[in-house]
Formats: structure tokens, C-alpha cells, sequence
């Protein structure tokens, strides 16, 4: 297969887990490299994603470094034979590949898991929020750059309206709720949007208000994606170069963590609800 100029976020985790599996047999590159009559620069690539792997070499690399966790090698050779294209990549080349990364991790996570404190969480923004925010937070964009970032942010849904619609659970801190990033009229209509898809049953909301003692959470923000085994599964963090993708155990175990603990800071999800209803109403 070709080297790719610019490897996905997925296809970058696909080489790393293999890495991972090497460095476990304790074998170096150089003499997996001789057992499957390559180079060790092509191991390299293999390993970085830039170079694609066959789902027939990820079994055989597997036996080679004797895994025996079947349910994980199936997960990887599926990962290794992925090739149709997303509603994301209608993107590519118009938006930064961080943005189809997000998607794409989205698309095939089997549950998400989300923090947010100071804006409403990307998958539950109306067009006019999302607006209003990137037009604030990149103010020398023209509307023909904001306009495809607020499609591919509604895009983004599309993991609510499928057949199995992937089970999506947030914590979002009172001030996001509060805060009015344009006018009233699109800060009640955000909020109305929110509690129709509680009704809907596509998200399940909790709410830490202002109020709640013991929270000192406020760079809590997270996202935990499960991968359809655990080994695989993913965290997205906010830093200062922009998201970042975790996938190293002690980094997941600390989101799920930190995830609980905002979990418990906040109001059930009966209350949360009722809690933006009154909102709503006060607004």
C-alpha cells in the first residue's frame, strides 16, 4: 500500500496498537521486519499509520507476537479493512483534519461520554450557536469558512439518528447553560433544543450547578469514546494546540476518573432536566 501523506487519527491508533503488541513480545522492529521480508523503515511507517496494513498481516503479526486476545485481533483487522468513505470527508481539505478525526472516532464509538464547562457541548448546538461561536472565536474568518464549520458540526449528529444510535451521556456545568453567546432568542431556542432530545432519548444530561459544593472541576473538560473492544477505546482532551487524542491506559483511566467525579458533583438526570426547563422559562 501507498505511504499516506496524512494519516487519520484512527489509522494512526491502528499502527500504534500494533506497536504496542511488538513491544510486548519484546521484539525489535528489525526482526519482525526480516520475518515479514521488509525493511525496518517500512515498519516504521507501518506503525506510524502512514503506511496502510492488510487485515492478513494484522493476523499475522499478531500470531507472530503471540496475542491471544481474539475479540482485540478482530478489532484491529476490522480497523485494518475500513475503507468507505464518511459524510466527513466531504471536509477534507476545506476543514483542519482534527475536525474529521472528531467525527470520524465519533462515527464508530460505541458510547460517548462528555464533560463541558464553559460551552454547550458540540453535538447538542443549534446551527445559531454554533455560529455565534465560531464566529466569535475566529473573528477573521469569512462566512465561507464558519459556514462549512457549523455543517460539519451539525453533521455530527448523524450518531443519534441511525438505527442504533450510539448511547451519549453529558455533564454540562450551569455556566455553559447560562452563558449568552448571541441573543436571547437563540439562548432559548438552544435550551429548548437540549431538552428535546433528553425527550427524544438521544442524550442523557446532567447538570452541576452553580451552587454544588465540593466542585472544583472547572478544567474538566472531556470526551471518552468506547472502542468496540475497551483496549480501544479513546479520550479527546482540550490543550493549548487543540484537541488532543489519548489512548495510553493510565490517560483513560484518568478521564473515566475525572469523568465520575464530575458525574457526581451533579443533579440526577431527572432534575438536570428540570433544571433547564426552569431555565428556560427564566430566560
Amino acid at each position: 500500500m501507498p505511504p499516506r501523506s496524512n494519516p487519520t487519527a484512527r489509522q494512526v491508533r491502528l499502527g500504534v496498537e500494533l506497536r504496542k503488541l511488538r513491544e510486548a513480545s519484546g521484539l525489535k522492529a528489525r526482526e519482525v521486519a526480516a520475518f515479514l521480508n521488509s525493511t525496518s523503515g517500512q515498519m516504521s511507517q507501518m506503525e506510524a499509520g502512514i503506511a496502510g496494513v492488510s487485515e492478513e498481516r494484522v493476523r499475522r503479526l499478531a500470531a507472530h507476537y503471540a496475542c491471544a486476545d481474539e475479540e482485540f485481533i478482530a478489532a484491529l483487522a476490522a480497523m485494518a479493512t475500513e475503507r468507505a468513505r464518511g459524510w466527513w470527508d466531504d471536509y477534507r481539505g476545506v476543514l483542519p483534519q482534527v475536525n474529521l478525526d472528531v467525527a470520524e472516532a465519533e462515527h464508530h464509538a460505541t458510547f460517548l461520554r462528555e464533560v463541558v464547562i464553559t460551552y454547550v457541548p458540540g453535538l447538542l448546538q443549534t446551527p445559531d450557536y454554533a455560529r455565534a461561536v465560531f464566529g466569535f472565536m475566529r473573528p477573521e474568518l469569512p462566512v465561507s469558512e464558519v459556514v462549512p464549520r457549523v455543517e460539519h458540526r451539525m453533521g455530527r449528529r448523524a450518531i443519534f439518528e441511525s438505527d442504533t444510535p450510539t448511547p451519549y451521556e453529558t455533564v454540562i456545568h450551569e455556566m455553559a447553560l447560562r452563558v449568552h453567546v448571541a441573543d436571547l432568542g437563540t439562548s432559548r431556542a438552544q435550551l429548548r433544543f437540549i431538552l428535546d432530545r433528553i425527550e427524544e432519548g438521544c442524550a442523557s444530561v446532567r447538570v452541576v450547578p452553580f451552587g454544588r459544593e465540593g466542585f472544583a472541576g472547572a478544567g474538566a473538560s472531556l470526551m471518552y469514546l468506547g472502542g468496540s473492544v475497551p483496549r480501544l477505546d479513546t479520550g479527546l482532551r482540550d490543550s493549548p494546540t487543540g484537541v488532543e487524542f489519548c489512548d495510553a491506559e493510565a490517560q483513560l483511566r484518568q478521564l473515566r476518573t475525572l469523568f465520575h467525579k464530575v458525574e457526581e458533583a451533579s443533579l440526577d438526570t431527572s432534575a438536570s432536566r428540570d433544571f433547564i426547563h426552569q431555565l428556560a422559562k427564566e430566560l
